[in-house]
């Protein structure tokens, strides 16, 4: 389950990203050994809840004074609620406590608005993927992708570690310069959305509290019993369908 977002500048993890599928090869249609399905392995990984910095985090500045620019809703709006014209929200960025609006406002998707409901399932061609357990609205948060945050070299290493044992499935994700999201070794579930070139969910970057975090978000209604899917083709440069 390859998950590599692209810096728009361009960098040396992705040079070495794009070595890696290279040797890989070019996609093919998958499908795992019929011994895998009679045995039902579930993966093993460390479940968190929050991302772990291995390496220094990055925070950026914000100042106390810009929280009254950013957000105009709250005592100078009819709603102490933001909305869709929230400025932070916009930007997304989450509103923060030097904002005018309360505890109730609905622009703080990773603090104040639960992890959707979803399980773990064997699918028949893409070895394990997530499937919804509730519906879920256009536009709502589904779940934050977390993992260890490394730097670029430490990401390199495990790159070519990954490759001389054979593995050709990334749990990566880069947000910032110097800065990735690795899921392999600990994470949630959010690892295991499969893509789609129909995707009915998204990364977004959003910044909270200067923290970069990336959370994934419904593109469409999605129904529950379907299976959450995004389009890895932001993130992997080689990959089509």
């Amino acid at each position: 389950m390859p998950a590599m977002m692209k810096n728009s500048e361009g960098n040396h993890i992705e040079n070495v990203f794009n070595k890696l599928l290279k040797d890989i090869g070019s996609p093919v249609d998958f499908r795992l050994p019929d011994y895998l399905y009679k045995t039902r392995l579930f993966p093993t990984y460390t479940f968190i809840k929050r991302n772990i910095y291995l390496t220094k985090k990055k925070k950026i500045k914000r100042r106390p004074e810009d929280d009254g620019i950013f957000c105009s809703c709250g005592s100078s709006s009819e709603s102490s609620v933001c909305g869709r014209d929230c400025h932070c929200g916009m930007l997304l960025s989450s509103c923060s406590s030097g904002c005018k609006c309360d505890n109730s406002c609905i622009n703080k998707p990773f603090q104040n608005r639960p992890v959707k409901r979803m399980k773990l399932v064997q699918t028949k061609k893409c070895g394990f993927g997530i499937v919804a357990l509730e519906d879920i609205s256009q536009g709502e948060f589904v779940i934050e992708y977390v993992g260890e945050v490394i730097d670029d070299k430490t990401c390199e290493t495990r790159l070519w570690q990954m490759k001389h044992r054979g593995e050709t499935n990334f749990y990566l994700c880069e947000i910032n310069r110097d800065m990735v999201i690795d899921a392999t070794y600990k994470g949630n579930k959010s690892r295991y959305i499969n893509h789609s070139c129909c995707p009915n969910t998204e990364m977004q970057k959003w910044i909270i509290d200067g923290e970069t975090r990336i959370g994934i978000f419904a593109t469409r209604d999605i129904k529950k019993g379907e299976h959450l899917t995004y389009d890895y083709q932001s993130r992997l440069p080689l990959w089509s369908c």
